[in-house]
């Protein structure tokens, strides 16, 4: 299994990117971490259907947030969760691949678990990639326990699509299909549940996670382009 779980998007104003996203999306806080201090961060979370969307922002200079915002010249995409049910395996795969770990992270509450570990930004390009197995699987304990009763579903239902721009398309869709062990076709690797689209960057920020593609609610609604955070939203 290879799921796409989560996507994360990184900005300096957290309040009105949430504002934005609340009154846009129609989502709402389902969780904030405290832990997440420890990174020098802020943060909320917001479910839609069992997938969720992050927003960070840099609380103290040093960041790799901070450093984020500055190479890209702004607010935009950060990074992406897959989830995976073998994540030993994918662990012994990545690193027999030569891709560098810099983060491996486990929490365990009320017997629910997750475990996920994060590449080397350098080896894989584009965004923070995490790999990461929950038990339930349905379970998402960067969320917390109860953030399913916050999906609402009145505008936004699903990520189906992602889009990761660069200046060589070909080169970064390699990089990603390696680091996850899939099959690429045409510059696009099919999840389970999802795509991931490498496309050319042509706005002048280079590389990085440009776009998502949401399942509307309301089908008349298909084809509307939303910009929070430096990053396109698009519904289908």
């Amino acid at each position: 299994m290879m799921r796409l779980r989560q996507i994360a998007l990184v900005t300096a104003e957290l309040r009105d990117a949430e504002q934005k996203i609340c009154d846009q999306l129609g989502l709402e806080v389902c969780y904030r971490d405290p832990g997440l201090s420890h990174f020098g961060l802020r943060h909320g979370l917001y479910a839609i259907g069992d997938q969720l969307l992050e927003v960070v922002a840099p609380k103290q200079a040093g960041t790799t947030a901070g450093r984020f915002l500055e190479r890209r010249d702004g607010a935009g995409g950060y990074m992406v969760l897959l989830q995976t049910d073998n994540l030993e395996q994918q662990k012994e795969r990545v690193e027999g691949a030569g891709l560098r770990i810099v983060h491996d992270g486990q929490v365990n509450e009320r017997g629910t678990s997750i475990h996920g570990i994060h590449l080397h930004p350098k080896d894989v390009g584009g965004a923070i990639l995490s790999l990461d197995q929950a038990d339930p699987p349905e379970s998402w304990l960067w969320a917390g326990h109860d953030w399913l009763y916050h999906s609402l579903g009145d505008v936004v239902t699903k990520i189906v699509a992602i889009d990761i721009q660069a200046d060589v398309p070909q080169t970064m869709a390699e990089r990603w299909a390696k680091a996850i062990g899939a099959t690429l076709k045409d510059n696009v690797i099919e999840l389970d549940d999802a795509k991931i689209r490498f496309v050319q960057a042509n706005d002048g920020r280079g590389d990085g996670l440009a776009a998502a593609e949401l399942l509307a609610t309301d089908r008349s609604r298909a084809g509307e382009v939303l910009s929070i955070c430096g990053f396109e939203f698009r519904l289908v």
